[in-house]
C-alpha cells in the first residue's frame, strides 16, 4: 500500500506541475540557456564542459545538463523535454517529505507535508523551469533528512545521547540480537551514505551552497550540546567520499578548462555572487545592502504563499514550546535564510531549499487543523491548474523569439547563418538552431548589412524600426516578418523583424 502512495504521489507532481508547460516558451534568460547547453552537450558528446552557443558556459556544474540530455532523449529536443527533469526533481522531493514527516509524526504528517510543499509558490513556478534550482532543493532535502536518522535518537531521548549500535542480546536471543543488530549497523551505514551522497550530487547540482547540512549539523552541537557528531559521520571519511564523488567530473572538467571551471563557477558565481550584485540583483552600496538585509524573511510572505499566512502563528508557538526537532528543522531552515540574506545578489527563490522543511514544521504543528489544509490546498490547486491551462496560451504570444520561429521555421535549412541586433536572447538560439545548425552572430547596425551581404542563405533580427532604415530596399528574393512581444530579460516591449535570404 506504501509502494501505492508514493507512485501515485510522484506521479500526481509530475502531472500537476507539468500541465500548460507546453504551451509556454522557455523564459530568458536561464531556462534557454540551460536548454542549449545540454542540446549541445548531446552534439558534441561531450558531458564534461557545458557550452553555449559554441561558448564556455562555466555558471553552473554539471547534473541539471545531464538530466535534461537524459529527457531530451526519450521527449525529444523541445520546450516540454527541457522542463520535465525540473518537475521529476520536485515530485522526488514531495516523495522525500512524505517519507521523512511519515517518520517523525505518521502518514498524515508526511502527506501533509508533501502537499504544502508542492503547493508553495515558488515550487509551482521552479518545479516548472528549466533550471537547477529543485535539483538542488532535492539533494539538500535528502541530506538533512539523512542527517536527521543518524541523529535520530540524539534527538528523540531526553539526555541527546544515541544508544550505542554494538547492542548486547540475552543469551537465548542472541541469534535473533545478532540479526537485529545487522540490521541497525546496515540502515546506520545506508543514512550516512546517504547523507554524503547528497552532499556530493548537490554539489555537482548548484555548487557548495549544497552543503549548508554541514552548518545545520555544527549549529546542532552548538545548541544542543549533548549531541555527538563525531562518532556517527565520521566525518573526515565521508567528506574524502563527498570529495571523491565530485572529483569524478571535477577533476575532467578542471583540465579540459585549465582550471577555468574553478575560477569562474566558484570565483566568480559563489565569491562574486556574495560580495556583490550580479545582473542587478541586489545592491552594491552598503546603505542598500543594510537594507535588503531582510528580503527573504520579507519575501517568503509570497514566496511560500498560501502556507505563509500561518508562519506568524508557527513562530510564536515554537517560540514558546518546540523539541529537539523542532530545533532541527528550525535551524536547518535558518542557516539557509541567513546565508542568503548576507549574500549581495538576491533573488526571491534562493531560498527554496528551506521550503522542504518549513512545510515538515507547518506540517507537524497544523495537523489538527485540517479544514483550514483542506480548503487552501483545494482553492490553491484550482488556482494554479486555472494559470496553467487558461493563462499560460495566450501569454504565449508575449515571446517573441518563439512567435518568429513558428513564422519561419518552414523556410530554415542547416547550413544557414543567423544573427541578431540589440534582441540577442538565448531563446533566439535555442529556437532557431533546432533547425540551424550554426551559432548565433551578435550584430550592430553596420554589420548587419555586412552580413547580410555575405554569400550563403542567412537571416538576422533586428528591431523593426532599425530593419527598416537597415534594408530600406532589399531584394526581391528577401523575405521579412514581425512580430510584436515582450523582453523579459530587460523589462521591455520589443518589435522584431527577421530579415531572411534564402540562397
Amino acid at each position: 500500500m506504501k509502494s501505492i502512495n508514493y507512485a501515485l504521489l510522484f506521479l500526481g507532481c509530475i502531472i500537476f506541475h507539468m500541465v500548460g508547460t507546453w504551451s509556454l516558451p522557455l523564459i530568458d534568460r536561464d531556462e534557454p540557456r540551460f536548454a542549449e547547453a545540454s542540446r549541445e552537450m548531446i552534439e558534441r558528446g561531450d558531458y564534461i564542459v557545458p557550452r553555449f552557443n559554441n561558448q564556455l558556459r562555466l555558471d553552473k556544474p554539471p547534473l541539471a545538463y545531464w538530466a535534461q540530455v537524459a529527457s531530451f532523449q526519450i521527449f525529444g529536443q523541445n520546450d516540454f523535454a527541457a522542463r520535465f527533469p525540473s518537475a521529476a526533481a520536485a515530485a522526488l522531493v514531495a516523495l522525500s517529505i512524505l517519507g521523512w514527516g511519515t517518520r517523525l509524526g505518521g502518514e498524515r504528517v508526511g502527506w501533509w507535508a508533501a502537499i504544502v510543499f508542492m503547493l508553495s509558490l515558488q515550487t509551482f513556478v521552479h518545479a516548472k523551469a528549466a533550471v537547477a534550482d529543485m535539483w538542488l532543493v532535492l539533494f539538500v532535502t535528502t541530506a538533512h533528512w539523512a542527517g536527521y536518522e543518524l541523529l535520530r535518537d540524539s534527538l528523540t531521548n531526553d539526555d541527546g545521547k544515541r544508544p550505542t549500535l554494538n547492542v548486547q542480546h540475552p543469551t537465548s536471543n542472541s541469534e535473533e540480537g545478532h540479526q537485529t543488530s545487522n540490521i541497525e549497523r546496515q540502515t546506520f551505514s545506508l543514512w550516512w551514505f546517504a547523507f554524503y551522497l547528497s552532499l556530493a550530487l548537490g554539489f555537482l547540482a548548484k555548487g557548495p551552497i549544497a552543503w549548508t547540512p554541514l552548518l545545520t549539523l555544527a549549529a546542532m552541537k552548538f545548541l544542543v550540546r549533548e549531541i555527538e557528531l563525531a562518532q556517527y559521520f565520521k566525518f573526515l571519511r565521508g567528506i574524502l567520499l563527498m570529495l571523491a564523488i565530485i572529483a569524478l567530473w571535477g577533476v575532467p572538467a578542471l583540465i579540459q578548462t585549465h582550471g577555468e571551471f574553478f575560477r569562474i563557477g566558484i570565483g566568480r558565481h559563489v565569491v562574486g555572487r556574495s560580495l556583490g550584485a550580479m545582473e542587478g540583483h541586489g545592491a552594491n552600496s552598503l546603505g542598500i545592502y543594510l537594507l535588503l538585509l531582510p528580503f527573504y524573511f520579507v519575501t517568503i510572505f509570497a514566496s511560500f504563499f498560501p502556507w505563509s499566512i500561518k508562519l506568524p502563528a508557527l513562530t510564536k508557538k515554537l517560540w514558546r514550546s518546540r523539541d529537539k526537532i523542532d530545533i532541527y528543522l528550525v535551524t536547518a531552515a535558518g542557516i539557509i535564510f541567513v546565508i542568503f540574506s548576507l549574500i549581495k545578489t538576491k533573488l526571491p527563490h534562493y531560498t527554496l531549499p528551506a521550503f522542504p522543511l518549513l512545510s515538515l514544521l507547518l506540517a507537524r504543528h497544523l495537523i489538527d487543523h485540517r479544514q483550514f489544509l483542506k480548503r487552501c490546498a483545494i482553492v490553491t490547486a484550482s488556482i494554479y491548474l486555472v494559470i496553467a491551462l487558461v493563462v499560460t496560451p495566450p501569454a504565449a504570444r508575449a515571446f517573441p523569439a518563439a512567435q518568429l520561429f513558428r513564422q519561419t521555421r518552414d523556410l530554415l535549412r542547416p547550413e544557414m547563418e543567423f544573427g541578431a541586433v540589440d534582441f540577442q536572447e538565448p531563446s533566439l538560439v535555442w529556437y532557431f538552431r533546432s533547425r540551424v545548425h550554426g551559432w548565433m552572430t551578435p550584430l550592430n547596425a553596420t554589420t548587419a548589412v555586412t552580413f547580410m551581404e555575405k554569400s550563403g542563405p542567412r537571416f538576422a533580427v533586428l528591431p523593426t524600426a532599425l530593419a527598416a532604415k537597415t534594408f530600406p530596399d532589399p531584394p526581391a528574393t528577401w523575405k521579412s516578418f514581425s512580430t510584436r512581444g515582450f523582453n523579459i530579460a530587460k523589462g521591455k516591449r520589443v518589435d522584431l523583424t527577421l530579415v531572411l535570404k534564402p540562397d
